[in-house]
C-alpha cells in the first residue's frame, strides 16, 4: 500500500526543519510549494528548498495559487494531506478541499492569541513571556480553525525576536512529530478556538520601528527588541539623520520631557514614565549638528 501523498506548503526555518523531519520519517512528500527569496531581503534563516532540493522533492514558487491553472495543477499531484509551515500566502479553500485527510497549518504563536503575520515579533513587542507554536487546521480565516496541539516556551524580557525564535523554533518539530502519524491516519481530533480571546495582527513595516517617545519605558524597550537585527529595527530621526537603536535598557524615575536627551554618555533618553538607554545604536546618515542633553528627538 502506497505512502498518504503529502503537500508541503513551506517557507523559514520553521518550514526547513518541519520538512526535514518528514524527510527522516520517510513520508511520502510529493512537491514543497515555497516563496522565491526577495531581492534585498536578509535570508537570515534556513529554508525548506534547501532540504527539498537535496532530497529530489519538486520545488515550485507560483507568486500565487489562487489561479485555476494552479487549482487544477495541485488536484493534479492528488496530495492526501497539506500541511503549510509559515507560508506567507492564503491558500484557497478550493485547494484545500483537494485533500481528503484534510489541510492544516502550523503557526507561531500559542492561538488563539496574535492570528496574522509576524507573531513572534508581535509577542514581543507587546511583553509576552510565553510563545509558541500551534498546529491548526486550516479554514477560510486565517489562523481560526480547529487547534489540534500547542507547545510553548518560555522567554526573557530582555529576548530580542531573534533569539525567542530559537527558542520556540524546536517546538513546531515537537507538535509536528506527535501528530504527523495522527494526521496521516485521519486521527487528528481538534478543539475549536475561543474567539473572544483570538488577537489578530498584520504584517509589519520598516516605519513600524519609528520610536514614539511619549510610551512607557517598557513599550520603547520591548519595540527595540521586536524589531532589532535581523529585522530593520528601531529608530529615531534627529537633523536630517536617522538614528538606529539596537539594544536598550528600560529605566524607571523621571528624567524629563518624553524624547529628551538627558545624558550623552551614556546615551539616555527619557520616555513617557522613565528613560531608556542606548546600548546599541548607529547613525544612518549624518546630522546636521550633535546631538546635545537637552536635546528632544
Amino acid at each position: 500500500m502506497s505512502q498518504p501523498r503529502i503537500l508541503f506548503f513551506g517557507y523559514s526555518e520553521v518550514g526547513h526543519d518541519c520538512l526535514e523531519l518528514l524527510v527522516k520519517r520517510g513520508h511520502n512528500v510529493v512537491a514543497l510549494i515555497t516563496h522565491e527569496n526577495q531581492a534585498g531581503e536578509n535570508i537570515w534563516f534556513k529554508t525548506p528548498a534547501l532540504i527539498a532540493k537535496a532530497h529530489g522533492i519538486p520545488v515550485l514558487t507560483p507568486e500565487s495559487v489562487k489561479s485555476a491553472e494552479w487549482v487544477e495543477r495541485i488536484r493534479e499531484m492528488q496530495p492526501d494531506l497539506i500541511l503549510s509551515v509559515y507560508y506567507r500566502h492564503m491558500i484557497p479553500e478550493a485547494i484545500l478541499r483537494l485533500a481528503p485527510l484534510g489541510a492544516f497549518n502550523l503557526h507561531g504563536s500559542l492561538l488563539p492569541k496574535y492570528r496574522g503575520r509576524a507573531p513572534i515579533n508581535w509577542a514581543v513587542l507587546h511583553g509576552e513571556s510565553r510563545i509558541g507554536m500551534s498546529l491548526h487546521r486550516m479554514v477560510k480565516r486565517p489562523d481560526a480553525g480547529e487547534v489540534v496541539d500547542q507547545e510553548g516556551v518560555e522567554i526573557g524580557p530582555d529576548d530580542t525576536a531573534e533569539e525567542a525564535f530559537r527558542k520556540v523554533l524546536p517546538c513546531a518539530t515537537e507538535v509536528l512529530g506527535r501528530q504527523i502519524d495522527h494526521l496521516l491516519a485521519g486521527t487528528a481530533t481538534g478543539t475549536p478556538q475561543n474567539e473572544a480571546e483570538a488577537t489578530y495582527y498584520g504584517g509589519r513595516t520598516p516605519e513600524d520601528g519609528r520610536i514614539n517617545w511619549a510610551l512607557s519605558s517598557e513599550k520603547v524597550h520591548n519595540l527595540v527588541r521586536a524589531v532589532t537585527d535581523p529585522y530593520p529595527g528601531a529608530f529615531t530621526d534627529f537633523a536630517g539623520a536617522r538614528l538606529m537603536v539596537w539594544q536598550t535598557k528600560a529605566l524607571p524615575g523621571h528624567w524629563g520631557e518624553p524624547g529628551e536627551i538627558f545624558s550623552l554618555e551614556p546615551l539616555t533618553i527619557a520616555t513617557g514614565d522613565g528613560a531608556v538607554q542606548l546600548l546599541r545604536s548607529e547613525w544612518r546618515g549624518q546630522p546636521t549638528r550633535g546631538l546635545a542633553a537637552g536635546d528632544i528627538l
